[in-house]
């Protein structure tokens, strides 16, 4: 696998690539960086329905939106509305589907929920530990994937950098402002096709915002890093494949983390900008095309794989 930072620094890295039950495959990178904008307050604050479908378009952009602030980290943010962690991660009702029966369905589904909040929300991880409960719902069968992870947590590299699954920050950096990380998303579950035939995937696209302040004394700027990841797990039926019943394959995934600071060596953690840190730097001037870190309406292989700006954060 491998990757491409193209131009200076941005603010977010989006990765994609394909895992099959034997052969890992491709990987791609998007650099993106927010900008300065002035602020307003924000409109409606009502919760959102769950999502059950892709939508048609971007959350509305206000001109001005609100600052976010260590007693309201949302502010100014489309995920304000969105649902609180674990609770936006909602599984489908079950039912049988090719080789699996209804219940070993609906076990699957609580074992992929169980990878994503372990993986994006346990406050542990998120706060630079190793995603060990994470690491154990996946296969140690399938070639490579969880291997590498584990070799990825101890140095991280280009090719091989634990933030690919995992959303950690560096505790020397940074902490969340609050207690709360926003998440909005849907996952579906269907038989597999063609030389998956023997596999039922289970599809996931879920968005995660992590407000964070500085971890030096006095600090109070809030920023944001928006995370979306897109992965399919697969459950290859163990009388045709040599895996181990009840784990996840990683069958392919894409991610995008829009405010995380590429110019840095990967080291295994997302690195948020903040308006000090820019401000520090004005003559430096954004580049490539932009991006909103808050639009689900587009597939993450579809988005310019090349470093760009994003429009918010």
């Amino acid at each position: 696998m491998s990757w491409d930072n193209n131009g200076r620094s941005g603010a977010s890295r989006a990765v994609s690539g394909a895992f099959g039950i034997v052969v890992v495959a491709g990987l791609a990178v998007l650099v993106v960086r927010p900008e300065l904008m002035p602020w307003r307050a924000s409109g409606d604050t009502q919760p959102l329905a769950a999502e059950t479908a892709r939508p048609s378009a971007a959350p509305s952009e206000e001109v001005f939106p609100d600052r976010p602030t260590l007693r309201e980290p949302f502010k100014g943010s489309p995920a304000l509305r969105w649902a609180d962690g674990a609770a936006g991660i909602e599984t489908p009702r079950a039912t049988a589907v090719g080789w699996m029966s209804k219940d070993e369905v609906a076990a699957a589904l609580r074992t992929t929920k169980d990878f994503l909040v372990a993986a994006n929300l346990d406050p542990a991880v998120i706060k630079g530990d190793k995603p060990a409960a994470a690491l154990a719902l996946l296969d140690p069968k399938q070639p490579d994937v969880r291997s590498d992870m584990e070799k990825s947590l101890v140095k991280a590299t280009e090719e091989n950098d634990p933030t690919l699954l995992f959303s950690r920050f560096s505790p020397k950096e940074v902490r969340l402002a609050g207690s709360v990380v926003k998440t909005r998303g849907r996952m579906t579950v269907e038989a597999g096709k063609g030389e998956n035939a023997d596999t039922v995937l289970v599809r996931t696209d879920y968005t995660f915002v992590y407000p964070v302040v500085k971890v030096r004394p006095g600090a109070d700027e809030v920023t944001r890093t928006i995370v979306r990841r897109q992965i399919t797990f697969a459950l290859p039926d163990p009388a045709e494949f040599v895996v181990t019943k009840g784990k996840l394959s990683v069958h392919e995934w894409s991610s995008n983390a829009g405010n995380d600071d590429c110019d840095r060596p990967v080291d295994g953690f997302f690195h948020p900008m903040f308006d000090e840190d820019m401000a520090a730097v004005p003559d430096a001037a954004a580049t490539g095309p932009v991006v909103d870190p808050y639009d689900r309406s587009k597939n993450l292989d579809d988005l310019p794989q090349e470093c760009g700006t994003s429009s918010r954060t």
